[in-house]
């Protein structure tokens, strides 16, 4: 296929992506011989009810990528509308630092899951990993899940402004 140039930079194109309200989450895994990660990721979506399929991507120089390319399993925890911290926390900053002081369990089949109240969480087997662009697209097949009433976290424009009222 033929694409022409963009007729935009990449600034503008991020603003323009920054319209579309998305869920925030925060992603945690481990393998085998590597300290345990977790970050904040918007760009998670369903792909299948059957069988349970999961989409996210991370950036080609994300520091935790190796092991999410390593990795078995991870756990996908949407955050709830009061865990903005939670999400501020994983965002950024040293990846070991971002465990402290954060209670942990583990999901059934024993990757490292946050033990907080979040609206869902999956527990993904990391299924199938795609290279396009400057991103890694990961696909995960859903093992485990669980959920809450709790309201979902969102971002949208920049900020965490527009999380649903609880009379929808």
């Amino acid at each position: 296929m033929n694409t022409t140039p963009p007729s935009f930079d990449s600034a503008f194109f991020r603003a323009a992506l920054g319209r579309f309200p998305t869920g925030v989450t925060v992603i945690t895994a481990s393998a085998e011989g590597m300290a345990p990660v977790g970050l904040t990721v918007s760009s998670f979506n369903s792909v299948s009810l059957d069988p349970p399929l999961v989409v996210w991507s991370l950036s080609r120089n994300s520091s935790s990528l190796k092991t999410l390319e390593r990795c078995d399993r991870y756990v996908i925890h949407v955050l709830g509308s009061e865990q903005m911290s939670v999400s501020q926390r994983f965002a950024s900053g040293p990846a070991a630092e971002r465990f402290s002081g954060v209670p942990m369990t583990q999901a059934p089949n024993g990757s490292p899951r946050l033990d907080l109240p979040c609206a869902a969480w999956f527990e993904c087997a990391n299924h199938r990993r795609y290279e396009e662009g400057d991103h890694i697209i990961f696909i995960g097949a859903v093992e485990h899940c669980a959920r809450t009433d709790a309201l979902p976290l969102v971002y949208h424009a920049g900020g965490y402004d527009l999380t649903p009222s609880s009379d929808r």
